[in-house]
């Protein structure tokens, strides 16, 4: 049956083999299957640039990338947190299109939102804040002036500093904050919802103004990687396992 998958939340890095080879036999085995491959977001651990293409891993996963769109599935790409540096020079090398963040699809007849989902994490005011400021295009500008070395440097240490940060949240801080779903929703006509982002893979039913919306939540890759597959049937969960 004819199908599109979406997957997020790789954070693929030369420093996690396993997470690549995962990555290498879905888009080698089950990736060709389907009519298109949606990735929402954080695809790699971070971007410092797309002058980084020359990347010796970044060339491995573009190529993946790449053979994918060149067998004949369409090949989709959202910004995440960790790699929203990432730009047309990235898509062009994959041949992909790279896409806004909210897109509205219509999926086999049902109209269907996709986000990173980092934008319904509203409980956390100083996320949010930082999200702002990064995604001004002057930010960006100024960023991307500087040396690959240097924005390299500056990436580690603000991960440090997050990854030490998360330690003095709460879960729920980080989670989509329930009215930030709903206004989304309304906002779109009270489509489906699929993101990724929290890390947290689930299937949520919401009521919202009578309207009762389904909403996916799209796991992290580690042992094993997850994609949604949807179709005119509706959507499921599969699991990416490396044969024995």
């Amino acid at each position: 049956m004819a199908h599109t998958l979406f997957i997020s939340d790789l954070h693929l890095g030369a420093k996690k083999p396993h997470i690549t080879q995962l990555f290498a036999h879905f888009m080698q085995h089950t990736a060709p299957r389907a009519e298109a491959l949606y990735v929402l977001g954080d695809l790699f651990e971070y971007w410092a640039g797309d002058d980084d293409l020359g990347d010796r891993f970044h060339r491995q996963v573009v190529r993946l990338l790449r053979d994918l769109a060149d067998s004949g599935t369409r090949l989709y790409i959202m910004h995440g947190n960790r790699d929203f540096l990432m730009a047309e020079k990235l898509a062009d090398a994959c041949s992909a299109s790279m896409l806004p963040d909210p897109v509205l699809l219509e999926l086999y007849g049902v109209p269907t939102l996709i986000t990173h989902g980092d934008i319904l994490c509203t409980d956390d005011a100083d996320y949010q804040s930082y999200r702002s400021g990064v995604h001004e295009p002057a930010w960006q500008r100024q960023f991307l002036a500087q040396p690959l070395a240097q924005r390299k440097s500056l990436i580690e240490q603000l991960r440090s500093r997050s990854e030490n940060e998360k330690l003095r949240k709460s879960d729920l801080l980080m989670d989509a904050n329930d009215a930030a779903v709903a206004g989304l929703l309304r906002g779109h006509g009270y489509p489906r919802l699929i993101h990724g982002h929290t890390h947290r893979r689930m299937h949520h039913l919401h009521t919202v103004d009578d309207h009762d919306c389904e909403r996916w939540v799209l796991g992290d890759w580690n042992e094993t990687g997850n994609a949604l597959r949807c179709d005119a049937g509706g959507c499921a969960w599969e699991t990416i396992a490396c044969p024995a």
